[in-house]
């Protein structure tokens, strides 16, 4: 089971990591904020000092098309914002 599944890169999220030293992760729903905080100390060798969790519920969305409306839903998931130590920073474009 992957705790973390991607990191969240908006333009929201990257001003709140140059400011607060805030990153954002879509996690796994059933996992809480203790098993977050060791997932990513331990991915990326940071100290974590607090975590963040919320369910994202999903929204229904409607399309129409040439055959008629297409009714679908997205996705819900868990987003956790982790703040960072005074001088830990994560570089998730380190690897590309």
């Amino acid at each position: 089971m992957s705790i973390i599944k991607k990191p969240i890169i908006t333009e929201k999220m990257t001003d709140q990591s140059e400011k607060y030293n805030r990153y954002a992760f879509v996690v796994d729903r059933k996992v809480n904020k203790i098993e977050i905080k060791k997932a990513v100390a331990d991915m990326y060798d940071v100290t974590v000092d607090s975590v963040r969790t919320m369910v994202c519920i999903g929204k229904k969305r409607v399309r129409g098309t040439k055959s008629g409306m297409i009714v679908g839903k997205t996705s819900t998931y868990k987003k956790a914002i982790v703040t960072l130590a005074e001088g830990d920073s994560i570089d998730f474009y380190s690897n590309i």
